[in-house]
């Protein structure tokens, strides 16, 4: 009998949520062959199975969060194992929610309800009342704690041990600890009036208060469904991120025109060679590639007071799915030449759309690039991928009217849009970063093949 465990997708990940088995108990299955999909906080992928045989039980049902390494099945290696019955949901267990149909995961950050400040303290089992004790010393957080948590803990002042955690073995989530800041808010904000007091030292922003619930509707007029885990993991990544970097977005025009025109030359070639098109996306990550050389502020992130420069460029191109997206990472672009990046990009956003993405290759970006022109946008304000300090953004290529020495002419004209981290990188810098791009596409010589 070999048992399939939940895999470590990621050095960070310590647990994922099983959304689909593709195997039922009792049918055949070979080994490698895709045997069940998971969600991560990095990667939605299909798990292969360990072992040749037959899927003799499922030990985990769909839409079930569970910690890395647990068994959520057993294969029956010589195929004869009869087929183990679905098992029980154990006492406490809340019913799955139907399973969702997910493309990626995102960039990832579970938004629980609010949780206990502090864990219940256990009843004595003598039945006469004990004897006066000393406090008991704060317990130890159970499991591992990922860097994100400690990262808020330390930014917040938070003793761990009075966060109850609702991950898988008691380990304490991210949610868990904007739970407890929430709910300590919540407290200082009910409390009585008191005397004026010495001011207190600064706290840290308390969370936005809860929308108000939906006025009552005629239930023929509406139509309720879950979040899927990828738009759930999508929502609690953006959010963090609007929490945690002072965004502020610049904006510049670029003249593609000789861009464009040696696009028009190459792209028919481009097709017959190598099989795919020939698209603006490799020519501005190439441009920005030079521009990270050149200001590496912007391909650097931050550690609490520490800046991390990246001594790699590691690119993330945000790739739009059915219902989401993911940002895969074009490692070492600044090795690759316009051919090499549009291969990159055409074989990443494939496999994204395919969920054939390995789990490395979501990781490590340090720099993102998301290109809405593709979709007729003229400009966007993205939203930094973290911890990365910047995100530019690609509007669409337009023919347009500009005046060239007092003289009107037809230029291709694409506006690029920059979101920074203020904490970091000052409007100075951003811009100064945007001209280099804008300086290298608007003189554009390198040739493409």
């Amino acid at each position: 009998m070999t048992d399939v465990v939940m895999p470590q997708m990621g050095e960070s990940i310590v647990e994922g949520t099983l959304t689909k088995w593709l195997k039922k108990p009792g049918d055949r299955v070979e080994r490698d062959e895709p045997l069940f999909e998971i969600s991560t906080d990095k990667v939605d992928t299909e798990i292969p199975s360990p072992a040749a045989g037959t899927l003799a039980e499922v030990m985990v049902e769909e839409g079930k969060t569970v910690g890395i390494n647990t068994v959520v099945a057993r294969i029956e290696e010589n195929g004869a194992g009869a087929a183990a019955a679905p098992p029980a949901v154990g006492a406490g267990h809340a019913r799955p929610e139907p399973a969702a149909t997910v493309e990626a995961a995102a960039p990832a950050p579970e938004h629980p309800p609010f949780v206990e400040a502090s864990a219940p303290v256990a009843k004595a089992a003598a039945p006469a009342p004990p004897a006066a004790e000393e406090p008991a010393p704060a317990a130890e957080p159970a499991g591992p704690l990922s860097p994100l948590v400690r990262k808020l803990a330390r930014e917040n002042n938070i003793d761990l041990s009075r966060v109850k955690g609702t991950g898988a073995g008691g380990r304490i989530t991210k949610q868990d600890v904007e739970g407890y800041l929430a709910q300590q808010s919540a407290a200082e904000a009910a409390a009585p009036m008191r005397p004026p007091a010495p001011p207190p030292v600064p706290a840290a922003p308390a969370a936005a208060p809860a929308p108000p619930p939906l006025a009552p509707a005629h239930p023929a007029k509406t139509r309720i469904e879950p979040l899927s885990t990828m738009r759930i993991k999508i929502a609690e990544h953006m959010v963090l991120s609007k929490r945690t970097s002072a965004h502020v977005t610049t904006i510049h025009r670029v003249d593609m025109t000789a861009v464009a025109q040696m696009r028009e030359r190459n792209k028919a070639a481009f097709q017959a060679n190598y099989g795919f098109g020939l698209t603006y996306l490799p020519f501005i990550t190439r441009a920005a590639v030079v521009a990270l050389r050149q200001f590496p502020l912007l391909n650097a992130s931050l550690d609490g007071n520490n800046i991390v420069y990246h001594n790699e460029i590691n690119i993330g191109i945000a790739v739009a799915l059915e219902n989401g997206l993911i940002v895969p990472v074009i490692r070492g672009a600044d090795e690759k030449n316009v051919l090499g990046l549009q291969r990159a990009v055409v074989d990443l956003a494939a496999r994204a759309r395919s969920r054939q993405l390995k789990p490395d290759e979501v990781l490590g970006g340090t720099f993102s690039i998301t290109n809405f022109g593709s979709f007729g946008s003229l400009v966007g304000t993205p939203i930094i991928n973290q911890p990365q300090i910047a995100i530019l953004g690609v509007g669409t290529v337009d023919k347009t009217p500009v005046v060239i020495n007092d003289a009107i002419a037809i230029r291709s004209i694409c506006h690029l849009s920059l979101s920074f981290d203020h904490r970091l990188v000052d409007g100075a810098l951003a811009d100064q970063f945007m001209s280099k791009i804008k300086q290298v596409l608007e003189g554009w010589t390198e040739e493409v093949q």
